[in-house]
């Protein structure tokens, strides 16, 4: 069983910008965000969609998120 949880875009989005992630520019529902020492990563999601674990799971890899920082 994983350990991620399903999640709202908007709550992530907020956990993300408390890691030090900042959006660098939006268009649409699309948003770049950057921080230091990292590549921009794309994020995708309208703020109400619900994120599933196997999407976290992604975002993690290239973000540096942690179940724990949920």
């Amino acid at each position: 069983m994983t350990e991620w949880r399903t999640i709202k875009a908007k709550r992530l989005l907020a956990v993300l910008a408390r890691l030090g992630w900042s959006v660098k520019r939006q268009t649409g529902s699309h948003k770049v965000l950057s921080r230091p020492d990292w590549p921009d990563v794309i994020f995708a999601f309208h703020a109400s969609e619900e994120i599933g674990p196997r999407m976290l799971a992604r975002m993690a890899k290239v973000t540096g998120l942690r179940p724990e920082d949920l």
